[in-house]
């Protein structure tokens, strides 16, 4: 089993950079995939980034965001800069054994954070 916890969320103004980790703890392996996924009020989880023997984006976030990961810290980040409005979100850390779907799917990740709270104020 593997444990995940998203820590550096916060309330930030457009245009400025916040930092989310992700520690990993259990049954870790640096050979997981990493994601990061977020969830708006109404509407459903979306693919931010991830990050297994490349690196992925979202569309609405490639230039702005960068995943990154500590493998002798068994923790992954998600650099977010020049934030929006509607980056506003929760966002979950997740972590899969096996690389599928070009790791922008949630149901390929098999662990997951309890989430953490961004806001970004215009």
């Amino acid at each position: 089993q593997v444990q995940l916890v998203e820590s550096g969320g916060g309330l930030v103004q457009a245009g400025g950079s916040l930092r989310l980790s992700c520690a990993a703890s259990g049954r870790t392996s640096s050979r997981y995939v990493m994601g990061w996924f977020r969830q708006a009020p109404g509407k459903e989880r979306e693919f931010v980034a991830t990050i297994g023997w490349r690196t992925f984006y979202a569309d609405s976030v490639q230039g702005r965001f960068t995943i990154s990961r500590d493998n002798d810290k068994n923790t992954a980040y998600l650099q977010m800069n020049s934030l929006k409005p509607e980056d506003k979100a929760v966002y979950y850390c997740a972590a899969a054994r096996l690389w599928k779907s070009g790791g922008t799917q949630s149901h390929s990740y098999d662990y997951w954070g309890q989430g953490t709270q961004v806001t970004v104020s215009s």
